[in-house]
């Protein structure tokens, strides 16, 4: 396969390339990273916000997230993590970690995505997203969680399939060991 690719289109938030026969999306501005933000209040309730996702028609469940260097050129991923937390949720962490970066659909786009875990939180905010994101946001009790996003899908809400990680994610880190040990990269 050629190490060339072209672009066969470029709007204003994604281009499609071409490389060989293959066909794929990269986004247009930002780093092509996007943060999933896994936090749990004092309470011990999971952040899950709602919106409308065009692409699929539907209203979504998801975990807060949002794209690297959009709007601010020396972005970081826990810059971003922080900042989408609370436009999202109206909640501040005082501690992010990131855990794990990988590619969210390898066989459309070039995006990867990094699953972040939030502590340490507290309420600053009503959130709802910025400009016209609309996102509704669930606080809903860990060990409800799984029950709980259930019955969201049997009401018709696409889940984000990332979800289940990112709950397995706030015991654990990625290879496995707990949470409360530290993570080696």
């Amino acid at each position: 396969m050629s190490d060339e690719s072209r672009t066969v289109y470029e709007g204003n938030y994604l281009r499609m390339k071409v490389r060989g026969q293959w066909e794929y999306a990269e986004r247009t501005h930002g780093k092509g990273m996007a943060v999933i933000i896994i936090a749990l209040t004092p309470n011990d309730d999971v952040l899950f916000v709602e919106q409308f996702r065009v692409p699929l028609g539907s209203r979504t469940i998801e975990m807060p997230a949002g794209l690297v260097g959009d709007d601010h050129a020396n972005d970081t991923l826990e810059a971003a993590a922080r900042r989408e937390l609370i436009d999202e949720t109206g909640w501040q962490a005082d501690n992010v970690e990131v855990l794990l970066i990988g590619p969210t659909s390898s066989g459309m786009s070039s995006e990867r995505i990094a699953f972040v875990r939030a502590r340490a939180l507290k309420k600053v905010g009503e959130g709802g997203g910025v400009g016209s994101e609309d996102i509704t946001v669930h606080t809903v009790p860990r060990s409800e969680a799984p029950a709980w996003l259930m019955q969201k899908h049997r009401e018709g809400y696409e889940l984000d399939l990332k979800l289940w990680a990112g709950l397995w994610m706030i015991e654990h880190n990625p290879d496995g060991s707990r949470a409360d040990e530290p993570l080696i990269l």
